[in-house]
């Protein structure tokens, strides 16, 4: 089956405290949505690439980086919500793809072995997304006091990759009756069942001033390691 892939690269960076676009933030002395990208490139599954963002920024930035445009079929920019995005990278995407993966780029330390581990996963089942299993223990809390202990067993975190049979997430997309934050739900909605793929911790979101100093620290451990 063939595997095509959304890079979704429109989001914005307040919460980092920039008021640049956040796949153009600096981590490892080049914009951040180039890591998500290369692991897309490195992965085989994936044969092609729809990048959703401000094309005429990030490329400059792409070539400034020393990466090319590898499998990069399409550029298009970013809608409202983060649905709306993938609509639109969905649309981009060429006919002949049977899988599409969806990534966002702000988890810059996806590896090219998950990304492969949730397509083939998403060819076995239909649907599969990265998820990691909580395994801190989970309170209800309302005005600072705990009101109960959540039992944990059968609780994960969801990530991206999440990848789906093509016609599967058009119809989810088609059908949405209202914003979900990510297209699992989406496809869910439509009675479908989504496989859990193992995710790694370290594809943590970039969300805030710390996360990426973990970012930074992680990337420079994996140069020591190389």
């Amino acid at each position: 089956m063939k595997a095509g892939a959304i890079l979704l690269c429109a989001g914005r960076g307040e919460r980092l405290g920039r008021g640049e676009d956040k796949a153009l933030i600096a981590l490892g002395g080049r914009p951040l949505f180039t890591w998500s990208l290369e692991a897309l490139q490195r992965c085989s599954a994936i044969e092609a690439i729809a990048i959703v963002g401000d094309a005429p920024h990030l490329k400059p930035a792409l070539a400034a980086a020393g990466l090319n445009e590898a499998r990069i079929v399409a550029w298009s920019p970013g809608g409202r919500e983060r649905q709306d995005s993938v609509a639109r990278g969905l649309a981009a995407l060429p006919p002949g793809l049977d899988l599409v993966a969806v990534h966002d780029s702000a988890r810059a330390l996806v590896t090219p072995e998950l990304i492969g581990r949730v397509v083939a996963d998403a060819a076995a089942h239909g649907a599969a997304i990265a998820a990691v299993a909580l395994e801190d223990t989970l309170k209800l809390g309302t005005l600072g006091v705990i009101e109960r202990t959540v039992l944990r067993a059968g609780l994960w975190r969801a990530q991206t990759p999440q990848a789906f049979r093509r016609d599967w997430l058009e119809r989810a997309h088609a059908e949405a009756r209202g914003i979900a934050t990510d297209d699992a739900a989406l496809v869910e909605a439509l009675g479908l069942r989504v496989h859990l793929t193992q995710g790694d911790p370290m594809n943590f979101k970039v969300t805030r001033p710390r996360d990426l100093e973990l970012a930074e620290a992680c990337l420079a451990a994996r140069r020591a390691e190389a």
